[in-house]
């Protein structure tokens, strides 16, 4: 089934696909791209490719370009660095960037391209592990070329504080989120990556996020955020924030299940969070509850990157990369990000 930009929208505007043509005049204000991209073959993955666009620097902002590959290396692409034009040849603000890393909007909310050229910080998953990899001079170039066609409607939150109307906790979660609007869906694609002297065509499958916002990350305490497209079309996004102290409740809990044409809200029942700190083979099973019954999706993380050890963030552990996932029957590649704070997760 082929739909419509409109249907791929998710209600918004078919305009909130374009970039923001200029630096917005609120501080805070970011707008925000980033890509997980997953190799059909499984035998590498792009978790997490994006852009942080913020106003207080607009002109040299964060990148973040992960590659991840079957036999346990891993490479950052990873900075501060200039900004191109958003406007393209057409006179449409459709371009976002910075240093060695682009997106550009061809069609709102149906077609997308990213372009990867430079070096990358060059190691292995045990490097991440003990801390190594962040000091490494040890780099290598590599390019990577992605048409990426918009296939599942926009996965919607839109989030305006309303201090009367929420408490500090729903509050802090808006913000944790956004104060503005984000949504993230799913794509096919065809892509060429060039990496120690080779050029390899492959296809794959892959989630897209775009937010423009203002986001507070303060007192950010960890996630469980998975997503995958499956070969005859369905697909899930999940994402929740664990409970606070002496609740049981998950503090954030969204999520979507697409089936046969339709995008079904969903609560999760059981999410995943981060304990371990493995390359590959930890469960990240899920059951999601919707009009459509329980869904149970099983998953073993595979092709991972992690910050391990991270003040600027409270502390919490990161992981950013992919899993295989299991839908009655059916298998796919899809994305991992989980953050947990470093006292509740051991390596290996």
């Amino acid at each position: 089934m082929t739909l419509s930009p409109q249907q791929l929208s998710g209600g918004l505007a078919l305009d909130k696909d374009w970039v923001l043509p200029g630096q917005p005049e609120h501080p805070e204000m970011r707008e925000s791209v980033s890509v997980w991209l997953f190799d059909d073959s499984g035998q590498f993955a792009f978790p997490r490719g994006g852009i942080e666009a913020e106003s207080q620097s607009w002109d040299k902002r964060l990148l973040q370009a992960n590659f991840a590959f079957t036999d346990g290396r891993v490479m950052s692409g990873a900075g501060r660095a200039a900004a191109p034009s958003a406007i393209d040849d057409a006179g449409k603000p459709a371009i976002i960037g910075a240093g060695a890393l682009r997106f550009r909007c061809i069609e709102p909310f149906r077609r997308w391209t990213m372009h990867f050229d430079g070096p990358a910080r060059d190691g292995t998953h045990a490097d991440q592990a003990d801390g190594s990899f962040k000091t490494t001079s040890r780099t290598a170039p590599v390019k990577l070329d992605v048409d990426m066609t918009m296939v599942t409607p926009a996965w919607v939150q839109e989030v305006c504080a309303d201090n009367a109307k929420m408490s500090a906790q729903e509050l802090a979660n808006a913000q944790a989120m956004g104060l503005g609007y984000r949504f993230e869906h799913h794509f096919r694609a065809r892509g060429r990556l060039q990496i120690d002297g080779r050029t390899r065509d492959f296809t794959g499958t892959g989630t897209r996020i775009h937010r423009q916002s203002i986001r507070r990350l303060d007192g950010f305490y960890g996630h469980c955020w998975l997503s995958a497209l499956f070969p005859d079309g369905r697909a899930f996004g999940c994402l929740a924030y664990p409970p606070q102290a002496g609740q049981t409740e998950y503090s954030y809990n969204d999520a979507v299940v697409y089936q046969d044409g339709k995008l079904y809200p969903a609560r999760i029942v059981k999410a995943p969070f981060l304990r371990r700190i493995v390359f590959a083979g930890d469960d990240v099973s899920v059951e999601l509850q919707s009009e459509l019954g329980l869904t149970r999706i099983e998953g073993l993380t595979t092709l991972s990157t992690f910050r391990v050890g991270n003040p600027d963030i409270g502390g919490l552990n990161l992981q950013q990369g992919a899993a295989c996932f299991t839908w009655d029957g059916q298998s796919a590649y899809g994305m991992v990000e989980r953050s947990s704070h470093e006292s509740l997760t051991t390596i290996g």
